[in-house]
């Protein structure tokens, strides 16, 4: 169960947080979150969402408002430049070191590790398998000191759309620019459900993506989610069975690039719908 936010100390407490905006994902995703994260930590610990819309969360969650930020958020980037709302002087009521999930990941075991690893006063994110030649790390599980990020709030406040066009993705900005620098979490503990999980072409027509060893949480960057990895799609818009996957081979975006086609299909995971519960 998690603690009274009024009563306990928060730097003897694991902290969670995450973010929640606009409509692109909706109560379901954080609850899940909640549920997975009870489930895989040690007590006591606080977990805050930080949210326009507290519409249908679960009471155990502790909403607050999203941190303000006035500004024009960059347009045309893959990034999720919103997560700047967190790097602040201030975050809510919150103190000491948080530990910040992306609403779409799954939890499989212990978070407690992520709170123990390091210095208290790092910024840790999680690696970043997309580009082995580039120490870039990963902000969809990352930890931080509150207020220790002012300085990239500010450079980011000061050009948004400069930053943006320059490092492409918020973490490359946090990786470059984290005052004091920024360590990663064992590459183990965080995996990456497309690079990670999902079975290499041609296995994936026969074997289904596998939990890798020694993770716990797996990260869904990109249009694949949850909800298409249980039902075997690539993404929202592929198809969820072999047949049809195989006769879009034939669209022509494909015919430029078959084999980037039959790689981009899955079989129904079912070890996702297990774990992505309240």
């Amino acid at each position: 169960m998690p603690i009274d936010s009024k009563t306990t100390d928060n730097e003897n407490i694991k902290q969670i947080i995450c973010i929640k905006w606009g409509a692109k994902y909706g109560a379901d995703y954080a609850n899940k979150l909640y549920g997975m994260v009870s489930r895989n930590i040690t007590p006591p610990f606080r977990f805050v969402c930080f949210t326009d819309d507290t519409t249908d969360v679960r009471s155990e969650i502790e909403c607050q408002e999203l941190p303000p930020l006035d500004i024009t958020m960059p347009t045309n980037t893959m990034g999720k430049w919103p997560k700047s709302r967190l790097w602040g002087e201030k975050l809510g009521d919150l103190t000491g070191n948080v530990l910040f999930l992306d609403l779409d990941v799954i939890v499989v075991d212990s978070l407690d590790p992520f709170f123990e690893y390091g210095k208290p006063d790092d910024t840790v994110l999680s690696y970043n398998p997309s580009n082995p030649l580039e120490r870039l790390g990963q902000t969809s599980c990352f930890r931080f000191q509150v207020g220790s990020l002012t300085s990239l709030q500010e450079k980011f406040k000061a050009d948004p759309q400069g930053i943006a066009d320059k490092y492409r993705f918020e973490q490359r900005f946090v990786t470059r620019n984290a005052p004091g620098g920024v360590k990663l979490f064992p590459k183990a503990w965080v995996a990456h459900f497309r690079r990670k999980c999902r079975q290499p072409f041609p296995l994936n027509y026969f074997k289904t993506p596998k939990i890798p060893k020694g993770a716990s949480i797996i990260i869904f960057p990109g249009d694949l989610n949850p909800t298409d990895a249980i039902s075997g799609r690539y993404h929202p818009n592929a198809a969820d069975n072999i047949k049809d996957h195989l006769k879009k081979i034939k669209e022509p975006k494909n015919l430029k690039s078959p084999l980037r086609h039959l790689r981009h299909f899955i079989l129904p995971v079912n070890w996702v719908e297990k774990y992505w519960k309240e």
